[in-house]
């Protein structure tokens, strides 16, 4: 497709479908399952049973989603390669909302939470073909920026409202808060998938629909690392940028509630997650927009620089007002680094594997979250020799993991 053929709310149109996902997934994350799970695990235990919870559920992203992209790439449905996915994890995943209000037990939850990342990935893997294979070359870092414009949104669009449901169903037990807040969840997937498959109009692409199963999957995780090792680099700076972003994200409502001591943790955490999304907002599409004129790794690099920074303005000063100015500063970080790192992504592909390399590229994202979360038994086991120290043992990990990932740019030659 040339550039004048592609138009503004085409950006919207390809893209939408990321501002569901992170709005199911930030809700569940952030706010649900750190209340929900405190029903059913020892207080002294609630950072290890979230940690194992989450990893679990991201280290089957990790390899769904490259697997259903690698097979979309070589399916030939007549309504295009990415569509039929969307719509059949979508779906699946609208049918498993209800599983987490009928969960009993920690168990239950790991199970239904599993099976919804599965169904999930399913249709992410696919969906994030759209940019590299519609968008003209000259357009994707704006195309990028929206993308990420969207999800940020997306992030923080229920995220208080949820909180405040959240707070409600805690304080005085009343299921009919948790409900609705599910029952808003599967409203919006239900919309935005809806959008996506209608909206969307993909080039009928024949595939390669007869390869069989088994050599599509030994294909998947195939990389040629010698002709192009700035991937490599690129994979392990997204990871480490990652680790640094969902540790703070993950923990915060157990360290508001601990460290700093506020009365409503889900709000005060909303509260923080929404600072950082306004200031992700400012600089998300300027980011996108500025890399297609000057270069994506300049960014990132002063992106993960600049996200070190804000983790140390929480280590060094630990109180709410310390923490919203750091949210600030993270989510300029974050903004600027999730538009262009996703442009230079889109640099770096093979032609015609473009969801089969978006979905090992976030393999690195799902694999960063996934390695962030294996630090929630280290700070229950800090914290039970000396309280409160493993949150700053918490802190001190995401200043590194924030600048190893913005050094590791530099490694990175096109």
């Amino acid at each position: 497709m040339s550039s004048s053929e592609f138009h503004r709310l085409d950006y919207v149109k390809i893209t939408i479908f990321g501002f569901a996902l992170t709005t199911v997934w930030q809700s569940l994350h952030i706010i649900i399952l750190p209340l929900l799970i405190l029903d059913f695990v020892a207080e002294s235990q609630k950072n290890t049973y979230l940690g194992l919870l989450t990893l679990a559920g991201l280290l089957l992203a990790m390899i769904v989603q490259p697997i259903a992209g690698t097979i979309s790439d070589r399916s030939g449905f007549r309504w295009g390669r990415r569509r039929p996915f969307i719509l059949f994890g979508s779906l699946v995943a609208i049918l498993l909302l209800p599983g987490i209000g009928f969960a009993g037990s920690y168990a239950a939850i790991f199970i239904v939470y599993c099976l919804l990342q599965v169904s999930t990935n399913t249709a992410q893997g696919p969906y994030q073909a759209f940019i590299p294979e519609m968008v003209p070359g000259d357009k994707r870092g704006r195309a990028s920026g929206v993308k990420g414009l969207l999800e940020i949104i997306g992030g923080v669009f229920l995220l208080y409202p949820v909180a405040l449901l959240m707070d409600s169903y805690v304080i005085d037990g009343e299921t009919l808060w948790f409900w609705l807040v599910l029952g808003i969840l599967a409203v919006v997937l239900v919309v935005v998938t809806a959008i996506t498959v209608l909206a969307v109009k993909e080039t009928p692409a024949a595939g390669t629909a007869g390869q069989p199963l088994l050599t599509t999957l030994r294909q998947t995780f195939k990389l040629d690392l010698k002709t192009n090792r700035g991937f490599l680099w690129f994979l392990l700076s997204r990871l480490f940028i990652f680790m640094a972003f969902t540790t703070i994200q993950q923990f915060a409502l157990y360290y508001m509630r601990d460290v700093i001591r506020v009365t409503n943790p889900a709000e005060a955490t909303a509260r923080f997650s929404i600072l950082a999304v306004v200031t992700m907002l400012i600089v998300v599409y300027p980011a996108g927009y500025l890399s297609d004129r000057i270069g994506r790794k300049q960014i990132n690099l002063i992106a993960g620089l600049v996200g070190a920074i804000g983790i140390a303005v929480i280590f060094l000063s630990q109180n709410y007002d310390s923490i919203l100015i750091a949210a600030a500063i993270i989510g300029v970080a974050i903004g600027a680094f999730n538009s262009t790192n996703w442009a230079l992504a889109t640099d770096l592909l093979a032609k015609d594997e473009e969801a089969r390399y978006l979905g090992i590229t976030n393999m690195a994202t799902a694999g960063g979250a996934a390695l962030a979360r294996l630090i929630g038994p280290v700070i229950d086991f800090v914290n039970s020799q000396s309280a409160g120290m493993g949150y700053q043992i918490m802190l001190m990990a995401c200043f590194i993991y924030f600048l190893a990932g913005a050094l590791l740019i530099l490694k990175i030659k096109r």
